[in-house]
C-alpha cells in the first residue's frame, strides 16, 4: 500500500505540472500551431472544468470499485493518451481536446489517495498525509516553470510533451500494479452523494474549500505575470522568480497546514487563523497594490503560505463523512475547489477587462479586493461550522 500511495503521489506531481505547463509553451504553440493566447487560456479554462465534472462519477467509483482502476485506468488511457495527442496537435483544437482529456485523467489521483489514507491509516493523520501529499505534488507547478521551459528549448516541445506522456503511462502501470484496494464496504452499494449534501456543515465547509484554494493558485497561475509585467515592469526572469517564491511558498504552507490540526486539537480553528490572515494579505494587495515591488513580492509570497489550506478543510470535511461515503465525500469537496477555481479565472478575467481602462495598478487591485470579499464571507460561513477534534 505504501508504493501504490507513492506512486499516487507521483500522479499528483503529473496532475500539478499538466495544470500550468500551458504556459511556458506558449510562445511555442503560438509559433508553431497558430494559436491565440485566448485560444490557449480556453484550453486551460476546460482542463479544471473537465477536471472538477469528473468528481463525481471518480467518488462514486472510488466507493463501489475502488482506487487501483479508479485511478490507473483513466491516468493511463486519458492522461497518457491526451498528452500523446497534445504533442501530436496541429492546431488550436486538437491542443484544448487533448487538456479535457488529461484533465479526465488526471481527476482520480489525488481523491484516490484521499480515500487510502481514510481507509488505511488512523484518523489523526489524515490531514498530515493530505497536506503531505498536495505539498509534494506541488513540485510539480515548479516543473513547470523553469525546468520545461530548459527542455523545450533542449529538445523541443513536442519531444518534451512526449516524454512526458511516457513518464505517465509509466506511473499510471505502477498504479495498477502497486494499490491494493481496501476492503469494501457493502453499505457502499446503497450509499449516496445526496446523503452528503443534506448535511448543513458541509454548506458551511465547502465555501471554505474554495476560498483556502482558488485565491492563491489563481493569482499564482494567471495574475502574478500581468501584475508584475504592468505594475512593476517585470521581464519574463523576474516574473519567474517572483512566481517561483510564491509557488515554494505555497508548498511550504500546504507542509505546515497538515499537522495543525493535531497541534491544536481542532480540524476548525487553525483553517480560520491561517486564512484571517490569508485575507490580510489580500486586502494590503489590494489597498496598495503598487507598494513596491519587494513588499509586493513578500506579500505575494505571505498569500501563497497562508493561503495553502486546501489539505486542512479537506481534513475537516472529511471528519463528517461515514466511511461508505469517503470517496464521493472527498470528490465533492474537490469539485467545489476546483470548479469554483475554474469559474473564478474567468470571473477575474473579466474583471481585470472592466478596470483595464482605468490603468496602473486598479485592475489588480481589483482582483485582489475580490479574492478578500470572498475570502471574508467565507470565514463567516465557516465560523458557524461544527469542529472535530482529530
Amino acid at each position: 500500500m505504501q508504493a501504490g500511495v507513492i506512486f499516487l503521489v507521483l500522479g499528483y506531481v503529473l496532475s500539478q505540472f499538466y495544470r500550468a505547463f500551458l504556459a511556458v509553451l506558449t510562445p511555442d504553440l503560438i509559433r508553431d500551431l497558430g494559436a491565440t493566447p485566448a485560444d490557449l487560456a480556453r484550453a486551460s479554462g476546460y482542463w479544471f472544468v473537465a477536471f472538477a465534472l469528473a468528481q463525481l462519477p471518480v467518488g462514486w467509483a472510488l466507493d463501489r470499485i475502488g482506487p487501483r482502476l479508479t485511478a490507473s485506468i483513466p491516468l493511463g488511457l486519458f492522461g497518457g493518451g491526451g498528452a500523446l495527442l497534445f504533442a501530436a496537435a496541429h492546431g488550436p483544437t486538437a491542443i484544448t481536446l487533448s487538456m479535457v482529456l488529461i484533465g479526465f485523467g488526471c481527476a482520480p489521483v489525488l481523491v484516490a489517495a484521499y480515500y487510502i489514507y481514510a481507509h488505511e491509516f488512523p484518523a489523526p493523520m489524515f490531514g498530515t498525509l493530505a497536506g503531505l501529499s498536495i505539498g509534494v505534488g506541488s513540485f510539480g507547478n515548479i516543473a513547470g516553470t523553469l525546468p520545461l521551459a530548459w527542455a523545450a528549448a533542449a529538445f523541443g516541445w513536442r519531444g518534451t510533451v512526449v516524454c512526458t506522456a511516457m513518464i505517465t503511462l509509466l506511473v499510471a502501470g505502477a498504479l495498477a500494479r502497486f494499490i491494493r484496494d481496501p476492503k469494501p464496504d457493502p453499505a457502499a452499494e446503497a450509499g449516496s452523494v445526496w446523503q452528503l449534501l443534506r448535511q448543513p456543515t458541509l454548506w458551511l465547509i465547502a465555501p471554505m474549500m474554495l476560498a483556502g484554494y482558488a485565491p492563491a493558485a489563481n493569482i499564482r497561475g494567471l495574475w502574478v505575470g500581468p501584475y508584475m509585467s504592468e505594475v512593476y515592469h517585470l521581464g519574463a526572469g523576474g516574473i519567474g522568480l517572483v512566481s517561483l517564491v510564491m509557488g515554494l511558498a505555497m508548498i511550504a504552507g500546504n507542509f505546515a497546514y497538515g499537522p495543525l490540526d493535531r497541534m491544536l486539537r481542532s480540524r476548525k480553528w487553525g483553517v480560520f487563523g491561517g486564512n484571517v490572515l490569508a485575507l490580510l494579505c489580500l486586502a494590503v494587495l489590494g489597498l496598495w497594490p503598487g507598494m513596491g515591488l519587494w513588499a509586493a513580492g513578500f506579500w505575494l509570497a505571505a498569500l501563497g503560505f497562508f493561503g495553502a489550506s486546501y489539505p486542512a478543510v479537506m481534513s475537516h470535511g472529511r471528519a463528517f463523512f461515514p466511511p461508505r461515503l469517503v470517496g464521493r465525500g472527498v470528490s465533492l469537496l474537490t469539485l467545489f475547489a476546483i470548479g469554483g477555481t475554474g469559474m473564478l479565472q474567468v470571473i477575474t478575467g473579466r474583471l481585470h477587462h472592466a478596470f483595464a481602462g482605468a490603468g496602473g495598478a486598479a485592475p489588480f487591485a481589483a482582483i485582489y479586493l475580490f479574492f478578500a470579499g470572498l475570502v471574508a464571507v467565507a470565514l463567516l460561513l465557516y465560523l458557524f461550522s461544527a469542529d472535530r477534534a482529530p
